[in-house]
C-alpha cells in the first residue's frame, strides 16, 4: 500500500515545488487567522494550481462558517476540505453535502480513551486524521509540533483510513512508521525553520528520511 505525504501549511512557490519534487501526495493550505501558515484563499489559488495532475490540493479550516467556506472554495478550488476544529457529525455532513468535496475530520489525541470520540464519524468523514492535543495556552489546533503515543492507533480498526499528525519530522519518522502503519502523514512544523517558514532542505530531508523508513521496513 502506497503511502500518502500531506505537506501542510503551504505559503510560497518555493515550499510547493519542494514538496511536489518530494513526492507529495497532498499540499495543504491552511485559513485559520491566528495560525502563521495562514494564508489568502486567492493566493492559494495560485499556488494550486502547481498540483493540478500531481498532487491533491487540500484546504484547511478551523469551525469555519458557511461564508468563509464559500470564499476559499470560489478561490482555490480544492480538491478536498480538512475540517481542523470542534465540527459536529452533522456539520461534516453538511460541508460535504454543500460542496460535493471529499472531508478530512481531524482530532487531538493525547490518551487512548480520546479515540472514543472518532466513532460517530467513522464512515461520514472521508479521512480522519489524528494529531496531539495542543499544550496549554495555545490557540493553534495544530501545528504545535507535539507527537502523541502513536501506538494507540493500533488498536483501531485497520479498515479506518486515517493519516497520522502531530510533530513528525525526519528524526522521527521512522520510529512512527514502525509503531503503527497508517495510510498518510502529515508533517507541517517539522519542516519549518521558523513557526509558518518552510524550509526547502528540511521538506527535501523529510521525503529522504520517510523512503528509507519505507526500505527499513519491507526489508
Amino acid at each position: 500500500m502506497s503511502l500518502d505525504i500531506k505537506i501542510c501549511g503551504l505559503k510560497t512557490d518555493e515550499a510547493v515545488a519542494a514538496a511536489l519534487d518530494g513526492g507529495a501526495s497532498h499540499l495543504g493550505f491552511i485559513f485559520f487567522t491566528k495560525s502563521p501558515r495562514n494564508i489568502d484563499p486567492i493566493e492559494a489559488g495560485r499556488l494550486r494550481n502547481a498540483a493540478v495532475g500531481r498532487a491533491k490540493a487540500v484546504a484547511v479550516t478551523v469551525d469555519a462558517d458557511d461564508a468563509t467556506l464559500d470564499a476559499i472554495v470560489a478561490a482555490m478550488n480544492p480538491d478536498m476540505l480538512q475540517l481542523h476544529g470542534h465540527e459536529t457529525v452533522a456539520r461534516v455532513k453538511e460541508v460535504k453535502a454543500r460542496y460535493g468535496l471529499p472531508v478530512v475530520k481531524a482530532f487531538a489525541l493525547r490518551e487512548p480513551h480520546d479515540l472514543d470520540q472518532i466513532k460517530p464519524y467513522v464512515g461520514v468523514a472521508d479521512r480522519l486524521l489524528f494529531d496531539a492535543k495542543p499544550p496549554k495556552g495555545s490557540e493553534l489546533p495544530g501545528g504545535n509540533g507535539i507527537s502523541f503515543d502513536w501506538r494507540m492507533l493500533s488498536a483501531l480498526d485497520a479498515s479506518i483510513d486515517y493519516m497520522l499528525s502531530g510533530g513528525l519530522n525526519a528524526g522521527n519518522i521512522n520510529e512512527a512508521l514502525q509503531a503503527i502503519l497508517p495510510r498518510g502523514i502529515d508533517v507541517s512544523s517539522g519542516v519549518e525553520s521558523a513557526p509558518g517558514v518552510k524550509d526547502v532542505n528540511l521538506i527535501l530531508e523529510f521525503f529522504r528520511a520517510v523512503r528509507a523508513a519505507q526500505s527499513a521496513n519491507a526489508a
